[in-house]
């Protein structure tokens, strides 16, 4: 691939990934259109990449602190100065528990049915069908408003709910941002909260289907320069985005992508139809 690929499918990502609009639909969308093919294995590694490096910049405060209060848990328990009924003492290591607890149902749900979810990337009019299901998923939030009744804290069953809901996805169409968001609403979660959990429950899905994409597949000789052309595209790119979805869902303004979801759906269900 040349830079100017990597480029435009680095800004794709960094776009689409933070932004409920599903990165998945829309690259299999512009390779259609632009007769991509798909992308070469590294390249989409660098890619993924890109965007975890835009979550880990953005959510640095929250990281740093899960990392040091975990340690410190894990080192409390392991002296049996506490049992794990008092994780709740420190909320950052709390949260690292329940990211962990969210990402079991996506993992499970990405092997299970993983076969079916790559064939559903060669069907643009699956993938518009999702991305209208996406659309509705977005108005929802609408009915969704903030109050004082709202929870300060991810439980356990809202993390399993969530997970789940990332794990489907992982069908192109579907925005894992703006599903799992819009789920931690219904949950009760403050929009905030919702949307702080989502993001950091993307780093362990990233980082596995990074690792899974090494470890089934055999990488090809990518020349270096579109490589990291790709990567800060797609940081830049991606960090733009997310500071951006971050103030949208603070003011409850989700819904306004509904609209964008709806309109490339039925594009793409129409190219799909004349294809």
């Amino acid at each position: 691939m040349s830079s100017f690929e990597t480029i435009l499918l680095g800004i794709i990502q960094g776009l689409a990934e933070f932004l409920p609009i599903s990165s998945s639909g829309h690259l299999a969308i512009f390779q259609h259109l632009l007769g991509f093919k798909e992308p070469e294995l590294l390249v989409d590694v660098v890619l993924h990449l890109g965007t975890l490096l835009s979550v880990c910049i953005y959510f640095r405060s929250d990281l740093m602190a899960m990392v040091k209060e975990t340690l410190e848990f894990c080192g409390d328990l392991f002296r049996g100065r506490r049992g794990f009924k008092d994780i709740d003492d420190k909320p950052s290591a709390a949260l690292t528990f329940m990211v962990v607890v969210g990402t079991i149902p996506t993992v499970f749900i990405g092997f299970l049915f993983r076969s079916s979810l790559e064939r559903l990337f060669g069907s643009v009019t699956m993938v518009g069908l999702a991305l209208l299901i996406t659309g509705f998923i977005l108005l929802v939030s609408r009915y969704l408003p903030e109050d004082e009744h709202r929870k300060d804290k991810v439980v356990l069953f809202t993390a399993l709910l969530i997970g789940t809901v990332q794990g489907f996805a992982l069908v192109p169409g579907i925005s894992r941002s703006g599903t799992t968001i819009v789920c931690g609403m219904i949950c009760g979660l403050r929009r905030e909260l919702a949307a702080r959990f989502s993001f950091l429950l993307s780093i362990p899905a990233i980082i596995g289907a990074v690792v899974l994409q090494l470890y089934t597949e055999r990488l090809t000789d990518v020349i270096f320069p579109p490589l990291v052309s790709g990567f800060f595209s797609s940081a830049i790119v991606g960090l733009i985005a997310l500071v951006i979805l971050m103030g949208i869902v603070r003011k409850g303004k989700l819904f306004l992508f509904s609209p964008y979801c709806w309109i490339i759906g039925l594009i793409a269900i129409g190219i799909g139809f004349m294809a």
